[in-house]
């Protein structure tokens, strides 16, 4: 068990900002199209973190053209290439599902300074 979590303890990623519930990320993911590899943004309110260590995830809500997007993100993946912190956000939830059924401002979460 030991080996196992020493292993796993090299493998986390020490490069990334710390960040909560409700700050809103910009995200660059690599992405592989037509065998080059290229790096694609996606920014979004981070409503939900999930996990512990070498499995912990995160998801990201945007709104593109009307649509509600979300996608999860392991921290600790070799495809992020890095995670810009733009807003500090100020929630009393743990997980912001709620925003999933609101539109326009009631969709906006108080920043924190």
């Amino acid at each position: 068990m030991k080996r196992l979590e020493e292993f796993t303890k090299k493998q986390l990623r020490k490069d990334l900002p710390q960040f909560n519930i409700g700050d809103t990320l910009k995200v660059y993911g690599k992405v592989l199209e037509a065998g080059k590899v290229r790096i694609h943004p996606f920014e979004g309110i981070v409503i939900a973190k999930k996990g512990k260590g070498i499995s912990e995830t995160f998801t990201l809500r945007k709104i593109s053209y009307g649509e509600g997007v979300e996608r999860i993100f392991p921290i600790n993946s070799p495809n992020l290439e890095r995670i810009e912190l733009l807003h500090k956000g100020k929630v009393r939830r743990a997980k912001l599902y709620y925003l999933r059924a609101r539109k326009g401002k009631a969709a906006k979460v108080r920043s924190a300074g």
